[in-house]
């Protein structure tokens, strides 16, 4: 019955995502208030960062997801290797400067010289 009593405090409203963590105190007086996101009606919990307060100043510090990052950097090499050969496997427009495609611009040269 706990997905009813869900449903209905969502139709009343008063589900309201929880942001900001339980501050804590370390031992060298600073004091951390982790800010998290809440999604799908508060199953899902991402850590945004953190407010750091030390000698009366706060700091903002992002929580930065490293695996997000390594697969966004992998997913643009692959892509730009799929491009890469893609454009070697057709012919590009320019003259073909391999030494086959040399000999045969030499003779059609040599070619139209003798007409």
């Amino acid at each position: 019955m706990e997905l009813w009593a869900e449903l209905d405090r969502l139709r009343e409203g008063t589900v309201q995502p929880r942001v900001f963590g339980e501050a804590y105190e370390t031992a060298s007086g600073t004091t951390i208030i982790p800010v998290s996101r809440t999604s799908g009606f508060g199953r899902s919990v991402t850590p945004v960062g953190a407010f750091v307060v030390h000698d009366g100043t706060a700091e903002w510090v992002p929580a930065v997801d490293n695996t997000r990052i390594a697969l966004l950097g992998g997913l643009v090499g692959l892509a730009a290797a799929v491009i890469s050969t893609l454009a070697v496997l057709r012919r590009p427009p320019w003259p073909d400067l391999s030494v086959r495609g040399l000999t045969a611009l030499r003779e059609n040269r040599e070619a139209t010289e003798q007409r």
